[in-house]
């Protein structure tokens, strides 16, 4: 059974794979300071309601982490728990896919996991969309490799920046509003924001395919896909799960053999 384990800056997604299927995952709040014993009784008790353990039942382990201090926990954890060593994505850890940055070691763990995955479901040319703290935009071209992409903040931490900035405006639900033209002040901010963030999603959109010769395939994931998603029509595909599953597939480029 192999434990896949996606640590965002505001959520951490646990994955519980048999052979190639996702049977099980859960999501939980990232906290930069929980430490190695924190995550073991918080991992330990998602497989426990499942009937599993940590120690009887995996013996696999693969990690993408954006917090550096989690990711070093995490690797306690396994040192902790298991008799191997997890397969982090890192520098120097095989992907198959060529990474086209102009440093390579600049791209984030999820978005190679993401660029993995999408290529490998849905071919190339490819722009994956991960709606999460931030939102990232990836680009890989027909023959797999990773060109690069853009980083803009997310929904929450955008809406954060607006409260906290002004003085007369309170945070809202982010959702849109049946009319781009707000008639209260609620309604505008909640059309700003979301509406504001479909325009924004439309327009990197067709820059990016423009770029990639005028045909791509388009996919979100990430916490906040679902928001975007059903608003326009530039997302073909919402896939919640995807760095789980290029998270699988880099496991299987740097272990000896698959989970059971």
């Amino acid at each position: 059974m192999l434990l896949a384990i996606d640590t965002g800056n505001t959520e951490t997604v646990v994955g519980v794979f048999r052979g190639d299927e996702l049977s099980l995952h859960w999501r939980s709040s990232t906290r930069e300071d929980r430490t190695a014993d924190e995550l073991t009784l918080l991992i330990g008790g998602f497989l426990e309601r499942e009937g599993l353990t940590l120690r009887s039942d995996v013996d696999g382990m693969v990690v993408a982490s954006v917090v550096p201090a989690q990711t070093q926990a995490l690797r306690e954890v396994a040192r902790n728990a298991f008799a191997f060593a997890p397969v982090v994505v890192e520098p120097g850890t095989r992907t198959g896919i060529s990474i086209l940055y102009d440093n390579p070691k600049d791209v984030g763990a999820d978005r190679i996991a993401n660029a993995l995955a999408a290529y490998s479901k849905y071919g190339g040319p490819v722009v994956v969309i991960d709606f999460g703290t931030a939102v990232t935009y990836d680009a890989i071209n027909a023959e797999g490799d990773y060109l690069g992409g853009a980083i803009a903040p997310g929904v929450e931490i955008s809406l954060d920046a607006l409260v906290s900035q002004t003085a007369m405006l309170r945070r809202v639900e982010p959702v849109a509003p049946d009319s781009v033209i707000g008639r209260n002040t609620v309604a505008s901010i909640q059309s700003g924001l979301v509406w504001g963030f479909v325009a924004q999603v439309e327009g990197m959109v067709k820059r990016m395919v423009d770029e990639l010769g005028g045909q791509a395939r388009v996919v979100a994931t990430g916490g906040q896909a679902s928001l975007v998603a059903g608003l326009t029509h530039v997302i073909e595909t919402t896939d919640p799960l995807l760095t789980l599953e290029g998270l699988r597939l880099i496991y299987a480029q740097n272990s000896d053999g698959g989970a059971r």
